[in-house]
């Protein structure tokens, strides 16, 4: 047992190793390997936190996702064709320019080095682009898409194993503040909600379209554990979140979950755990004020529409709100949209709203329209997993983390990958592509 637990003080150890040794993978022409290596290690900070003991430990990820990109490249991979590369671009350099908006108005300092924490914040939020592209380079047929949904699940396991463990060593008979952790994504309960509820949709939706009984119970007691853990986060923006995504998965395929739904509206206070109701209904007291949290909120919302005022168009500057004084010294507005308003303006707010929009388009139009159970449970997963992110981002940024951003693009990558798959099935069905990945070797068409 000793010897056992003396192993688990080496496993960031040896996860770092896998590393350098993915992007020497990657570059001898296996960018899917590493892809697939990456995806756990995106929303798990806590453990990538560990790597910053050891040389470029900081910088690993962003160093095997540009390996992804590099071993793709040289072995001849080609990108499919989607507009989403230039909006990130245009929305790359959008957002640059505008934290020179922000040393204008003496608000934050100049964005050059990485010491600088505005500059931190873009080239962190840069490092999502170039997971998509990463995704759709080293994704190239149904077999690689399958092993993306697979380690997806995956992922979400781990994700789930870390909350439950927390939540399982404390007593929940009351509701109090201290019982919320910061989670392995390491940024709080809230980010772990909007993470566990996106993510758990995104598998519900491609389980409409698996047959093999096996993969639908281990697909369901996934979302199942991933919905235990999202009780215990005490958000209520993640609560909301799962009842919208339900709701659009029982109107787009699946009505029987409206009847449960309301059902479950109706009979809530008896069903859920005693900490968890307190937890919403203290929202509002008896005299009907809301609560600490929830009025600082409605404060910051009150004191961001001056802001908006004041600058519209463009904004105050990227990644400037942090450094302004708010209500409660907070320094998030804890709604993305009332954050990208405030910091870059209805141009930004727009650029958001656009890529949005992308990704409810392509999960539709795969849902809608793809011939393959494959193609169509991807798309209803992103549909559902985005409608949920747009849910919980009004009560807070889940967008400028990488932790949830990153996996969302994975997705998103894919997404392209299928719809160009799709575009060429009539010319290439009845050419069979193969794999070389053991892993799906294993698993039936």
């Amino acid at each position: 047992m000793g010897f056992g637990l003396g192993l688990i003080h080496y496993i960031p150890l040896l996860a770092y190793l896998g590393f350098p040794v993915m992007c020497v993978i990657s570059l001898a022409g296996r960018p899917l390997w590493a892809l697939c290596y990456v995806i756990p290690f995106l929303p798990y900070r806590s453990m990538r936190d560990h790597f910053n003991e050891y040389p470029l430990g900081e910088h690993a990820l962003a160093i095997l996702i540009l390996a992804v990109i590099a071993g793709a490249i040289i072995h001849g991979k080609r990108l499919p064709s989607s507009r989403l590369y230039l909006i990130w671009l245009v929305i790359g350099v959008y957002l640059y320019l505008s934290m020179w908006v922000g040393v204008a108005n003496g608000i934050s300092p100049a964005p050059l080095w990485t010491s600088d924490s505005n500059f931190a914040t873009w080239k962190e939020c840069m490092l999502v682009p170039l997971v998509f592209v990463a995704t759709t380079l080293a994704v190239e047929d149904r077999k690689s898409i399958k092993m993306i949904i697979i380690f997806t699940a995956i992922t979400l396991l781990i994700i789930d194993r870390s909350c439950i463990l927390e939540a399982v060593n404390r007593s929940w008979a009351a509701f109090d503040e201290t019982k919320r952790d910061r989670g392995p994504l390491v940024w709080g309960a809230n980010l772990t909600a909007a993470y566990l509820v996106q993510f758990a949709m995104f598998i519900w939706g491609v389980l409409q379209f698996v047959k093999g009984k096996k993969y639908k119970i281990i697909g369901f007691s996934t979302i199942a554990a991933s919905f235990f853990a999202l009780l215990y986060t005490f958000s209520r923006g993640g609560y909301l979140a799962a009842l919208f995504g339900i709701f659009i998965l029982g109107i787009l395929k699946d009505r029987k979950l409206l009847i449960v739904l309301g059902l479950f509206l109706l009979t809530w206070r008896t069903v859920v755990p005693t900490a968890v109701r307190e937890r919403i209904e203290m929202t509002k007291n008896l005299t009907g004020e809301l609560d600490a949290s929830a009025q600082q909120r409605v404060e910051l919302w009150k004191e961001s529409w001056q802001s908006i005022k004041e600058s519209p168009v463009i904004g105050k500057g990227y990644a400037t709100f942090q450094y302004g004084q708010h209500a409660a010294n907070l320094k998030d507005s804890h709604n993305l949209y009332v954050k990208v308003w405030v910091e870059t303006g209805i141009v930004g707010l727009a650029m958001v709203l656009i890529l949005l929009e992308q990704m409810v388009s392509m999960g539709y139009r795969l849902f809608r329209r793809g011939s393959d159970s494959v193609y169509r449970g991807l798309g209803l997963g992103l549909l559902l997993a985005t409608c949920c992110s747009i849910v919980a981002n009004f009560f807070g940024d889940r967008w400028n983390f990488i932790e949830i951003s990153g996996p969302m693009w994975v997705l998103a990558g894919t997404a392209v990958r299928a719809i160009h798959l799709k575009a060429l099935e009539p010319e290439t069905q009845a050419t069979p592509v193969h794999t070389s990945s053991p892993i799906m070797s294993v698993i039936r068409t």
